[in-house]
C-alpha cells in the first residue's frame, strides 16, 4: 500500500519529507509485527534485542553498559530490562571480575531455548518482507545505511 493511501495525505512538503513519514510508519508497522510474535511469549521488542545480544556473545558475558551501546533502542532503561529477565531466569547477573562497579550478563540455557523457538516463529513474521526479492532487500538495506552515513 501506498503512504499517501496509508495515511490518506495526497501531498507531501518535498520527497524528503515524504520519505521521513514512510520510514516512521513502515517502522511502526514492523515494530507492530514483531509485538505480535513477542507476545505469547511474555517479551518485549528490547528484552528480545537483549537476548539476541547476549546470544551473540555467548558464552562470554557483556557488561550492561556494552548491551545498551548495542541496543536497537538506545533510549531502553537496560538495567531495568534486564533484571525483568533475570527474573524470568533468562539471564544471569554477576559482578564484573575485573571492575568491580560494572555488571556481568550472560545468556541461561532457557534463555538460548526461548530465542531457538522464537526463531523458528520470526520466519513467519518476516514473510512479510517478502514483497521484496533479495535483491531489492539487499539494495534497500544498503540505502538505509547511507542514510544513516
Amino acid at each position: 500500500m501506498r503512504i499517501e493511501e496509508a495515511i490518506k495525505q495526497k501531498r507531501f512538503k518535498s520527497e524528503y519529507h515524504k520519505l521521513a513519514l514512510n520510514l516512521m510508519y513502515t517502522g511502526s508497522w514492523l515494530q507492530t509485527l514483531s509485538l505480535r510474535g513477542l507476545k505469547p511469549h511474555g517479551l518485549s521488542p528490547q528484552q528480545y534485542n537483549i537476548l539476541r545480544i547476549l546470544r551473540g556473545q555467548h558464552p562470554d558475558p557483556v557488561t550492561v553498559q556494552a548491551i545498551k551501546e548495542r541496543m536497537l533502542d538506545r533510549m531502553s532503561n537496560v538495567s531495568r530490562l534486564v533484571e525483568k529477565l533475570r527474573q524470568k531466569g533468562l539471564l544471569v547477573r554477576r559482578t564484573c571480575p575485573h571492575d568491580r562497579r560494572a555488571v556481568d550478563v550472560v545468556i541461561t540455557q532457557a534463555g538460548l531455548d526461548l530465542l531457538e523457538r522464537i526463531d523458528r516463529e520470526e520466519a513467519v513474521w518476516l514473510e512479510a518482507l517478502h514483497t521484496l526479492s533479495p535483491e531489492e532487500a539487499r539494495r534497500l538495506n544498503e540505502l538505509l545505511d547511507k542514510v544513516r552515513g
